[in-house]
């Protein structure tokens, strides 16, 4: 598949997401880490959903399917070179670098669809209302996803035991990975949403363009934090074991 899926239930989000993983995995493409990821997330979601957890369900699952699409959208238009935002095209380019590890591509994952794609999706369900009856769902989906951050790395320790290593001997690396979690957590995705539900809908091209630009810059925590925790990621990266398919394996268990 070339083309962005039609979507309209949770279900069939879950469905594309499996279908993503196991591209990747068949071509050994990164891009299957976030998304095995992302897919861990929506299953929990939906879980959430299933279980009347949030207070608004019927809403959540719109908002979760208008949320994902932003990601499978890019995903799939970054394939056919169709034009993307700024933030999912530098995620996607990290793709295509060797070095990096694989929580700096969750994380550039993350950065592109929490920092932007939240608000937005968050604005588009509330149109014509009071956007502030979603604040509380809206805070319970980020803080699954936000959570993650933290249950990732501990993961990744386990599995390439010489990052939990690193990190035992050295606060720059946990530094970099504590502050971009704090950017995440402070990063104002609900204040976007409460600006863009004010914006005339006229103008919404441009604020989100200028958010992109903003949130792109961003990236660069994840991309360059310097020579010091860039030379200590060359390090952690040299002691994962496995290949792309391994790891993506690894992840979705």
């Amino acid at each position: 598949m070339n083309t962005p899926p039609s979507i309209t239930k949770i279900e069939k989000v879950i469905n594309v997401l499996e279908e993503i993983v196991i591209e990747s995995g068949n071509n050994e493409d990164p891009r299957g880490y976030f998304a095995s990821l992302y897919l861990k997330v929506t299953r929990a979601v939906k879980s959430g959903i299933d279980n009347k957890e949030f207070m608004d369900n019927e809403r959540m699952e719109k908002l979760d399917v208008i949320f994902a699409k932003r990601y499978i959208d890019a995903y799939y238009n970054s394939k056919t070179k169709t034009l993307i935002t700024d933030s999912w095209s530098l995620a996607f380019k990290l793709d295509t670098d060797y070095w990096p590890i694989v929580l700096q591509h969750l994380l550039i994952g993350m950065n592109a669809h929490i920092n932007l794609d939240l608000g937005i999706a968050a604005a588009e369900i509330m149109k014509g209302k009071d956007i502030n009856d979603l604040e509380h769902d809206f805070n319970k989906i980020n803080s699954i996803l936000a959570s993650l951050v933290g249950d990732v790395e501990r993961d990744l320790a386990e599995i390439w035991p010489i990052l939990g290593k690193i990190l035992k001997v050295t606060k720059r690396v946990d530094n970099f990975l504590v502050n971009f979690s704090m950017t995440l957590a402070r990063d104002g995705a609900w204040k976007f949403a409460q600006f863009l539900s004010k914006t005339h809908e006229n103008s919404w091209h441009t604020a989100i363009k200028n958010r992109d630009i903003n949130v792109a810059k961003k990236a660069k925590i994840i991309t360059n934090p310097g020579w010091i925790v860039s030379l200590i990621l060359m390090i952690v990266r040299l002691g994962e074991k496995g290949s792309i398919s391994d790891k993506i394996e690894k992840l979705k268990s």
